[in-house]
């Protein structure tokens, strides 16, 4: 049984054959996804696909990318959402300082934003770090929220795992683990205690190597439950048992 802690279901990608999608997973003993809006539309969608599937649950945020465009209306509409049942988590929110998609300055401005946000509405963070390591962090360090922080994707090295678990924080790892040669991040996993790990897709993006140039989705988390259980020296279904029981605490899933 796994949890795939971060996909995004509400993207176009699957528009054509959501239903599949979510039962392949099933199927394949994935018992939960979390599905994360990025934009105020793919929020609402995701809020709505949440309400649909029972196995599915929703987090809302805007990402870097669209930082730009985030205004009053936009945090009202937010605050609106996260009164739905089935949020359980406010991202993904943070840095892209690889596509630079908004400009740097207005990401820091309302990375900072919605981290005050995400407190206000008791709701644990999903990040985004992409070429912003650095700066990540600094804006983490200042953050006075209690709820959990997952580094989504991450893509750090294990000294900035290393500051990231004695933070509190859980540390998620996605298809790239799967990867010829990725020694950095199979170092990561290898070094990270069992209690902070998670698994994910971030599907339709990340396939694991075996499924590699297709679109990935939520069924392909074992691939990458697979690899992190032989780096580690552990049986799937101890890393199934122990990175379930961590997404379940991290989001409050009962």
């Amino acid at each position: 049984m796994l949890i795939d802690s971060h996909a995004h279901l509400e993207m176009r990608d699957f528009d054509p054959d959501r239903e599949e999608v979510v039962r392949r997973a099933v199927e394949n003993g994935i018992t939960v996804m979390v599905t994360v809006g990025t934009n105020l539309r793919d929020c609402r969608k995701a809020v709505a696909i949440a309400a649909k599937f029972r196995e599915v649950y929703a987090a809302i945020g805007i990402h870097p990318h669209d930082a730009s465009g985030i205004d009053v209306e936009t945090y009202r509409m937010i605050r609106k959402l996260a009164a739905e049942p089935k949020v359980v988590a406010y991202g993904e929110i943070g840095l892209d300082f690889f596509r630079n998609r908004s400009p740097r300055e207005v990401q820091l401005r309302r990375f900072a934003e919605q981290l005050d946000l995400a407190a206000e509405l008791n709701l644990p963070v999903i990040i985004h770090d992409r070429e912003a390591h650095r700066e990540t962090l600094k804006t983490l360090r200042s953050w006075t929220g209690k709820k959990p922080v997952i580094i989504h994707c991450f893509s750090g090295d294990a000294v900035m795992m290393e500051e990231c678990v004695s933070r509190g924080y859980y540390i998620s790892i996605a298809g790239p683990v799967t990867y010829p040669k990725n020694d950095k991040l199979a170092e990561v996993v290898r070094l990270t205690p069992l209690e902070r790990l998670l698994v994910e897709t971030d599907c339709p993006y990340l396939t694991p190597q075996a499924h590699r140039g297709k679109r990935n989705e939520p069924a392909h988390v074992l691939y990458t439950a697979r690899r992190v259980a032989e780096i580690r020296g552990l049986s799937l279904e101890e890393v199934a048992e122990a990175t379930s029981r961590n997404a379940r605490q991290v989001f409050n899933i009962p």
